[in-house]
């Protein structure tokens, strides 16, 4: 089964100004699909070939001759994840049992944000922040370059690309006013909130 590029639930244009369509047509376009075609290449006529993406990703997760599949599916999975964590105009307020779960595992909603924030702007290079479920808590992580939380046996819920294609054309050398932006006015927190069960 080959895997394909995935068609966003909105106009490359519709995020904007806070995530331009020059953006989303390099990341999605470009960058996502660049993972994508790679993946497949790698993974043809393997026994791969026949395994889920994250069957793909644990199994070539601890195996350094597999690097090249991990990153190409890794991306994939955490792309899958990115496109579906935001929409426009997002970020407004959190339906109550995200939010209460928040409060519950973090003290307040501004705890998580503080911690989710500080994340992205303290991982060094390529790389992702996350919020995700650890032995039904929620917690934030940030991973190098493709990783994500699976890999920890974890289950991600929320991520936010912290690679430079993901904001220099908007933000420059701006990593934390994109975080910040990306919290108040992109998440679709009822997404997130989708993932909880």
């Amino acid at each position: 089964m080959a895997f394909e590029l995935p068609t966003l639930n909105y106009a490359k244009s519709a995020l904007a100004p806070i995530m331009s369509e020059e953006t989303l047509y390099l990341h999605h376009g470009k960058h996502h699909q660049t993972y994508i075609t790679n993946l497949n290449n790698f993974i043809k006529e393997t026994d791969m070939s026949k395994m889920t993406l994250e069957e793909i990703i644990l199994n070539s997760s601890k195996d350094k001759s597999k690097t090249l599949i991990f990153n190409n599916a890794s991306q994939h999975w955490n792309h899958l994840l990115f496109w579906k964590c935001m929409k426009p105009n997002g970020g407004s307020s959190m339906p109550v049992k995200l939010k209460n779960k928040i409060v519950a595992d973090f003290g307040s909603v501004e705890e998580f944000k503080k911690q989710f924030i500080q994340a992205g702007v303290t991982q060094f290079g390529s790389g992702w922040c996350w919020l995700s479920i650890n032995k039904g808590k929620l917690v934030v992580n940030k991973t190098s370059n493709a990783e994500n939380t699976l890999i920890y046996n974890m289950k991600p819920i929320l991520g936010c690309d912290l690679w430079e294609h993901s904001y220099y054309v908007d933000y420059k050398n701006r990593r934390p006013e994109y975080l910040e932006n990306f919290f108040e006015k992109l998440i679709n927190w009822e997404f997130v909130e989708s993932n909880l069960d």
